[in-house]
């Protein structure tokens, strides 16, 4: 644990250059997202969301603004009961072949089964960097705050408050990280039975339908993609301007170290790093970094 304690990650909070005019998003759905569709299927209010999936369509949103680097959260419940089929999603994601994406991905359960907690990067077009969890609480009778910190140096999954994953940026030694192209944020509430509930075995229940996700304070603390020009602005920590009111860093405590070391050993239930038949033994090479 002391080498834990040793390899604390700082997290530079990058600053936006003045040309930003703002950045720190509040914390409303129908001010700040627009439908990308299912409009018959969902709500938006204020600082609520209500997505809303049956056998017809399901519904999603993205953000208006593009980001690059910062932290953005949502207060996110999931649909209750026999949900297996159902994918609630939150994530980041730039468009096209090589595009960049950090997810958030909530894989329903049969009635007593607990949900997965699916995670995964792409950048530049390639992902299969696929981290899964069980939750450690209840993430249907009540609603749970999911972060995802992004900056110069690493992307960091949060749960809580608490850190359950860690990417970091070993661009230098040959490994994609997505660090050139703006991200809108999304959410969405979709069918996907053919894989999301025990590799498809279990299908998704239509009678039980309609199935419901709730969504409450999304929240971006992050810089505004302007194009290319805007790469060395978001990523100049010396820069300050209105869109960051914290302090200048912050960093993973030897508790926060702690809990997502508890959280991996515990609840982890798949990792690609481990998955060697999966890449027949030629590991993908950030396997062979430390993370945290």
């Amino acid at each position: 644990m002391a080498g834990l304690r040793v390899q604390t990650l700082i997290f530079v909070l990058i600053a936006a250059f003045a040309t930003v005019d703002r950045t720190f998003v509040e914390a409303n759905f129908d001010k700040n997202m627009i439908i990308t569709w299912g409009k018959e299927h969902m709500n938006m209010t204020g600082d609520n969301l209500r997505l809303v999936l049956d056998k017809s369509a399901g519904s999603a949103i993205r953000s208006k603004l593009a980001h690059l680097f910062g932290s953005v959260q949502m207060l996110i419940k999931l649909v209750p009961g026999n949900s297996a089929g159902t994918v609630a999603a939150y994530y980041l994601s730039s468009t096209g072949s090589t595009h960049d994406e950090i997810d958030f991905e909530f894989l329903g359960n049969e009635t007593g089964q607990p949900y997965t907690i699916h995670t995964n990067l792409f950048a530049q077009g390639k992902g299969n960097r696929e981290q899964q969890f069980k939750p450690w609480f209840n993430p249907t009778t009540g609603f749970h705050n999911y972060t995802i910190h992004w900056n110069p140096s690493e992307i960091v999954w949060f749960v809580d408050g608490t850190p359950i994953r860690v990417f970091r940026n070993y661009e230098k030694e040959g490994i994609a990280f997505p660090n050139k192209q703006g991200m809108k944020v999304f959410s969405s509430l979709w069918n996907a039975d053919d894989w999301a509930t025990q590799g498809g075995r279990v299908k998704t229940n239509w009678t039980l339908a309609p199935f419901v996700a709730e969504g409450r304070r999304y929240l971006a603390r992050a810089c505004q993609w302007q194009g290319p020009v805007s790469i060395k602005q978001c990523a100049d920590p010396t820069v300050r301007t209105n869109w960051w009111t914290s302090p200048s860093f912050s960093q993973l405590t030897p508790t926060q170290l702690t809990k997502m070391k508890k959280i991996q050993d515990g609840f982890m239930i798949y990792d690609y790093c481990k998955d060697t038949n999966r890449f027949n033994g030629v590991m993908p090479l950030e396997c062979s970094k430390k993370q945290f």
